[in-house]
């Protein structure tokens, strides 16, 4: 698959380059471009991440960091299965616990939740940085109610981390799928608080708490460019335009211009 020029392969982390160090240096060179793509573009065209990524898979099955970035890929395109298993690879070859949230995640993915909720009782989980933590705390929630437990998953999300005013780079998310799961238990007023408290934390809009909320309060969004403008930008024919002339004269001065 092309690569483009402007990639060298350098833009990834120091620690991956480090792992690449062990292959061939074009080896090293290739295998990097192609992980470069993967991070470029997982977010905005996941198959074509996965496509790189399986190249890279290909070039370099023996590199911890091509294990993992073949299983992200494969789960932004909700190949769980797969996904499950590259991430069970890297693990083996790291030793790391970081991947223990996303390998529940996947167990979800696959319809496995209590196998999710038992990962998430699992000794691995107490290994993890507060992030992780976090991340095995959403992840035990999602699998709580894709059993229906909605009551389970809210005292679930319940913790330090939701209580405190400190804003970090998981607070959004957990407020809203704490927000989230009160307005699926019929706790409305307690989910509106909740949304509006994602929206304080949210500082890049990566969710849509703000949407979420004013659907709570009723506000309804309307195109400005809908119809109506669509409708008088219509440019008359001949007949049409005499006709229209014929009327104005008729008619207020507001009234000019507007077909029935």
């Amino acid at each position: 698959m092309p690569i483009p020029e402007d990639v060298t392969g350098f833009e990834i982390d120091k620690d991956v380059q480090q792992e690449l160090q062990s292959l061939p240096k074009g080896l090293a060179e290739d295998v990097a471009k192609n992980l470069v793509m993967v991070a470029k573009l997982i977010d905005e065209d996941p198959e074509q991440a996965y496509a790189y990524s399986r190249i890279a898979l290909r070039l370099a099955s023996r590199v911890a960091a091509v294990r993992e970035a073949a299983g992200f890929a494969a789960y932004a395109n909700q190949k769980y299965s797969e996904a499950l298993a590259e991430f069970r690879a890297a693990r083996r070859m790291t030793g790391s616990v970081e991947l223990w949230p996303v390998m529940a995640d996947c167990e979800r993915g696959l319809g496995r939740p209590e196998k999710a909720l038992e990962m998430a009782g699992a000794p691995e989980v107490h290994k993890l940085d507060k992030a992780g933590q976090v991340e095995m705390r959403l992840v035990a929630a999602g699998a709580r109610r894709d059993m229906d437990q909605i009551d389970a998953a809210i005292v679930t999300l319940q913790s330090p981390e939701l209580a405190s005013n400190s804003v970090q780079p998981w607070t959004a998310r957990l407020r809203y799928a704490y927000a989230d799961a009160l307005l699926s238990a019929g706790r409305e007023d307690e989910a509106r608080e909740w949304f509006a408290k994602v929206i304080e934390s949210d500082k890049d809009g990566s969710t849509d708490a703000s949407d979420r909320l004013a659907e709570l309060d009723g506000v309804e969004f309307v195109d400005a460019m809908g119809e109506d403008t669509d409708e008088e930008s219509v440019v008359p024919d001949a007949d049409e335009a005499d006709d229209l002339d014929d009327a104005g004269d008729a008619s207020d001065a507001g009234d000019a211009g507007h077909k029935d």
